[in-house]
């Protein structure tokens, strides 16, 4: 299928604007007293202290109605991948302005868990995935027949996690901007494949600045 780089395909229409990524911290709006110099400089020491390592087997599947990259298996707590992703949540929180959105709604777990950290899904609750469709796109059926077929040869391959990112959202409803990458701490046998999807990390702020770990 050709696409036109200036416009998302049908079935992604939503989903176009915040690019093929990971979050690893949800979007947030920094706290009055911090720049965002500051922030970035926080995402810069939690990636030069979080090792470079490989990532888990992804498969094109379901979550919630809409497509995504996902881990084959369940992500244990002890995985790389997963540990990022805690401390993302538990090392850039407090850099969070504390809001209400999402604060009312859910279980009571839910609730306190945005309360907390702004978000629901943290921790054990968190998933893994890179998103590739809108929910509950036309002609499902043959979407996934597509994706898998597209992605078969990058998957069969071994993938690694080399650098986290911050994203910014300049105003509501448009594309993300990448602000900035980091690399993570370099080790010995963890080599990328030119050409493979990259997991990367998103951290939205302000205006927003959206971690995307």
């Amino acid at each position: 299928e050709q696409l036109d780089a200036g416009r998302p395909p049908n079935e992604c229409a939503q989903a176009w604007r915040y690019g093929f990524h990971a979050t690893l911290k949800a979007p947030i709006w920094l706290k009055p007293d911090c720049t965002e110099s500051q922030f970035l400089q926080a995402v810069a020491d939690l990636a030069k202290r979080t090792p470079r390592f490989e990532m888990p087997s992804l498969q094109v599947d379901w979550l919630g109605g809409f497509l995504a990259l996902r881990p084959v298996d369940a992500l244990q707590a002890w995985h790389p991948l997963r540990r990022l992703a805690d401390d993302a949540v538990l090392c850039l929180g407090p850099w969070r302005c504390p809001d209400r959105r999402g604060a009312n709604q859910g279980t009571e777990l839910q609730r306190a868990l945005v309360r907390r950290w702004g978000y629901r899904h943290v921790f054990e609750h968190w998933r893994f995935h890179m998103t590739l469709s809108d929910v509950e796109p036309h002609d499902p059926v043959a979407l996934l027949h597509r994706a898998r077929l597209h992605f078969s040869a990058a998957l069969a391959q071994a993938l690694a996690s080399e650098e986290i990112a911050v994203f910014r959202e300049p105003a509501p409803g448009v594309p993300l901007q990448l602000v900035q990458r980091f690399p993570l701490k370099a080790r010995p046998g963890i080599t990328s494949n030119p050409g493979t999807p990259q997991a990367s990390a998103c951290a939205p702020q302000s205006a927003r600045l959206l971690p995307d770990c």
